[in-house]
């Protein structure tokens, strides 16, 4: 049982670590965004439709990055072009990926994609317990193993990061030395909604192999919090994503199993956790975050 938990946890937990990853970089430049799930979702969509219709999958998921870029434009604009409250730009962006992909999403449901092939990792797949935990499995999930610490190589340690940063902790410093702050965070929000597509494309494409509406159930906007929870540090976001997908890789093992607990509080199991942990810290780690990010919360 163990095993399959971690499995699930793995394999589920992909795709939040795609959006939270590109969520720690467009609010470490100073913006956050809450259409993060309407950008799961037109990723999902696109990669599912693009993957049946050309048959490769691969093309599907550059075009899910470019649809989750596509919407999340509309969040940068409204706030960094017309000064739009961050919040109510991200709630109305997430509804409108909502709204899109239902409309458009009807004739996909119940088609067969062609699904991203598992490669099982020679020499590691065949280990007892760790081979199918971490050595099973799609290649966008290799790809997350390795995005976590590039991403915070990136952030840490390359002039790239050092101005991404300054944009959400000293914009009026970034101006003096010629940089536009306004500028970085076009690139910051427009690379996290293409993250968050990838996400989706993970889930539609490798991870559940169909689509529905509203298939991504919340994981934008879980992932959005596990940003605040983990304090802005790609790796404490992976840890708390996987954390999430555990839950509820668990609380499928528990139907499976037959246990005689309500079906409607096992499938909340995953979200009251999330809520718990932020209850106990969510707090002292708003007040840790990028320096202009701490504004939108003091509206």
């Amino acid at each position: 049982m163990l095993e399959s938990i971690l499995v699930g946890a793995v394999a589920g937990g992909t795709c939040m670590v795609y959006a939270g990853l590109g969520e720690v970089c467009t609010e470490r430049s100073g913006v956050i965004n809450l259409g993060t799930e309407g950008s799961m979702l037109c990723g999902a969509l696109t990669a599912y439709a693009i993957g049946i219709t050309t048959g490769n999958p691969w093309l599907g998921v550059v075009a899910g990055m470019l649809a989750g870029s596509a919407l999340s434009s509309v969040h940068a604009l409204l706030v960094l072009e017309r000064g739009a409250n961050q919040i109510a730009s991200g709630l109305v962006v997430t509804f409108l990926g909502l709204g899109v992909t239902a409309l458009f999403g009807q004739n996909y449901v119940g088609q067969g994609v062609v699904p991203l092939e598992t490669w099982d990792i020679p020499g590691l797949s065949e280990l007892p317990f760790l081979g199918p935990v971490l050595f099973q499995h799609d290649p966008l999930t290799y790809l997350a193993f390795a995005a976590v610490p590039l991403t915070s190589w990136v952030l840490w340690r390359t002039r790239a990061g050092l101005v991404l940063r300054a944009a959400g902790e000293a914009p009026e410093v970034l101006e003096i030395y010629g940089t536009s702050a306004r500028k970085v965070r076009w690139i910051t929000v427009l690379v996290g909604g293409a993250m968050s597509g990838l996400g989706g494309a993970q889930l539609s494409t490798a991870a559940t192999l169909n689509w529905s509406e509203g298939m991504t159930v919340g994981r934008g906007f879980v992932a959005v919090a596990l940003v605040i929870f983990a304090g802005w540090k790609p790796l404490n976001l992976a840890l708390g994503a996987y954390l999430f997908a555990g839950a509820i890789a668990f609380q499928l093992q528990l139907q499976a199993r037959g246990w005689e607990i309500s079906r409607y509080l096992l499938e909340a199991l995953p979200y009251l956790l999330v809520l718990v942990v932020l209850a106990l810290l969510s707090r002292r780690r708003i007040h840790g975050g990028p320096a202009t990010l701490e504004r939108v919360f003091d509206h």
